[in-house]
């Protein structure tokens, strides 16, 4: 706080309730005034009533001659006045900085010689913070990317933000893998995007299942959803975790059909086909209709759709029965799913 010459102390903003401004704003009457009283010396004291200000902020004074006069305090001493106190705090707070550094010294050598200070699980929550840790990792990539992207088609707008993206890898020597599932063949305007943005250094594959989202840059980071709504992700750093991640990557790309070949799906004598072979062992799991859409990458609509075909095909009444059926039938014995 501030001392005032009329006795009191001012609140840190050095504002006057009833004259509001603080001193680096200073009102025009105060400021005609003060300049007046530092051309002449002194200025008459009935004439500051209004301008309170003047001796709040202590630029004028009393005249020891005259009652009725206020003599100006030259400004380097009113400027002096007010300096002070921050100067003091400043170094104040660089005392404080100080002894704070000091006293965490000791933990920052202790932790730059662990093997934990890569940071090796990093837990990102929200799109901005998730967005801004992609953007980076996308930046230092130098080598391969891999991706894993369940699902059906994408809106065209994600597809034009996924090609700038990736253009921009591209044109920096990165080679790229991604894994979409089937039903994305069926996207015109996914089958628009691949065709544009494949080169010698992309490659993309389908597959009728997928895991869940996964990418991973230089075989070093990699990303992964923590929650279904994909608000919170994961930051992998740890040799060992992304070493595994990357093994389950491999093992799908294997068994995973290049864009460019048909997919063909061999039928069961019953007459079900590979997809209703997925459907029906993800019933008998006990998964219900959205999920079974959500996992293979296709609307709910669609997946209904199948069920009531595998449920033709096997002679069903009832869901209850479908299960007992599917189980009974051995369809899902030579299924990969």
């Amino acid at each position: 706080m501030f001392r005032t010459l009329g006795g009191g102390d001012l609140p840190n903003n050095d504002i006057n309730p009833t004259h509001p401004h603080p001193v680096t704003s200073m009102c025009a009457e105060g400021t005609r005034l003060y300049a007046a009283a530092l051309s002449t010396g002194r200025v008459a004291r009935s004439e500051v009533g209004n301008v309170p200000c003047l001796l709040e902020f202590g630029l004028l004074r009393s005249d020891p001659d005259d009652a009725n006069q206020l003599r100006a305090v030259p400004p380097s001493v009113a400027l002096a006045q007010r300096l002070h106190p921050l100067e003091q705090e400043i170094q104040d707070r660089r005392r404080s900085a100080v002894d704070l550094t000091d006293a965490f010294e000791p933990f920052l050598a202790i932790s730059a010689r662990s093997p934990s200070n890569t940071h090796a699980i990093t837990a990102l929550e929200g799109l901005e913070q998730i967005n801004a840790a992609l953007d980076l990792a996308t930046a230092e990539c130098h080598t391969e990317v891999l991706t894993i992207q369940p699902g059906g088609g994408r809106s065209p707008f994600v597809l034009s933000q996924s090609l700038e993206r990736g253009t921009n890898v591209i044109d920096r020597g990165v080679s790229i893998r991604t894994l979409y599932q089937h039903t994305a063949r069926h996207s015109q305007s996914m089958l628009a995007y691949a065709d544009r943005i494949s080169t010698g250094k992309v490659e993309i594959r389908t597959l009728e299942e997928l895991i869940e989202r996964l990418i991973i840059f230089d075989r070093t980071v990699a990303f992964i959803p923590a929650r279904d709504d994909r608000r919170v992700a994961l930051e992998l750093r740890h040799p060992g975790v992304v070493a595994y991640l990357i093994k389950v990557f491999e093992q799908l790309w294997r068994r995973a059909v290049p864009l460019g070949d048909e997919v063909t799906y061999e039928h069961t004598p019953a007459g079900i086909s590979g997809v209703q072979r997925s459907i029906a062992q993800l019933l008998i799991e006990g998964h219900v209709d959205e999920a079974i859409a959500r996992r293979l990458g296709m609307n709910v609509r669609t997946c209904r759709a199948h069920i009531a075909k595998l449920a033709s095909a096997l002679g069903s009444g009832s869901r209850a029965q479908l299960g007992f059926l599917i189980a009974q039938s051995g369809i899902l014995e030579d299924s990969d799913t």
